[in-house]
């Protein structure tokens, strides 16, 4: 049994780091600290780190560059995972989601066993640039849980309106729209959590890289959106494999409703 991080480093080719945005740093210096440390054993091979993160490529760049002062002996791989958890298909096959890595070290190639790793992992190498997979992580993201937000903002006013009905009418005639709607809110509520600082990087990300300035940036203020569902309403109770309220659209919008006039009652 492994119990700490230099035994941990010492016995692994590939580290995997996928971890909520606000631990992602302390990740890393612990493994650099295990890098670093005088028993931690000569390798024929180097330890690998795959930086799988959903962060802005400014924090992507600073953690290759940490690694790169502090500890050169292991090499970091930029990445991110696009689309939703593996799962099984009607006809028996698995969906995985895409690995996208990015930067001058490439897993096919890494000893042992990189080859085979990358292909379970479905890993898409897209250039030799430390940032560019985690853009496109923070590109795609942006517009899935975007929509997410403004979706459920949009189905809570209607909700306060009384016209929950009329709109979901409304979103029939669109056959790609309503259903995608009434599918992703309700997966919602469990990882809004995890959304928070998501939408920052994402900010950071069009602001850094986009080149827009913060007055046009939409994605902080989705932070908060995400940061009010997960701290002040019921949705936030809300676990991934124990649902109880939150099912539908109209129940996420119903228990958000709740929690913004709980809000407004208590601020008069």
């Amino acid at each position: 049994m492994i119990t700490t991080d230099l035994e941990l480093c010492n016995q692994a080719d590939y580290i995997l780091s996928i971890a909520p945005q606000r631990d992602t740093k302390a990740i890393a210096d612990r493994v650099i600290a295990a890098a670093t440390n005088p028993d931690f054993e000569k390798r024929n091979n180097p330890l690998y780190f795959l930086d799988l993160n959903a962060v802005s490529p400014r924090t992507a760049r600073e953690a290759y560059e940490h690694f790169a002062t502090s500890a050169p002996n292991v090499k970091v791989i930029d990445g991110g995972i696009v689309g939703g958890p593996p799962k099984l298909k009607g006809d028996g096959s698995w969906y995985c989601p895409d690995f996208v890595v990015s930067g001058p070290v490439r897993l096919h190639e890494a000893q042992p066993g990189g080859e085979h790793l990358a292909r379970i992992l479905n890993v898409k190498h897209i250039n030799d640039t430390i940032g560019s997979a985690s853009g496109l992580k923070m590109c795609y993201a942006a517009i899935h849980k975007g929509f997410t937000a403004l979706a459920t903002q949009s189905l809570t006013a209607a909700h306060n309106l009384g016209v929950m009905s009329e709109l979901q009418e409304c979103l029939q005639d669109s056959p790609m729209l309503g259903p995608y709607l009434n599918q992703m809110v309700p997966v919602m509520p469990p990882k809004a959590y995890r959304w928070v600082q998501e939408m920052d990087e994402i900010a950071q990300t069009f602001e850094d890289d986009g080149m827009f300035s913060p007055e046009e940036s939409i994605f902080r203020p989705i932070g908060r959106e995400y940061e009010f569902i997960a701290n002040h309403t019921e949705l936030g109770k809300e676990q991934t494999d124990d649902r109880q309220r939150g099912k539908t659209a109209e129940d996420v919008a119903a228990l958000l409703s709740d929690g913004l006039k709980k809000r407004k009652l208590k601020a008069e």
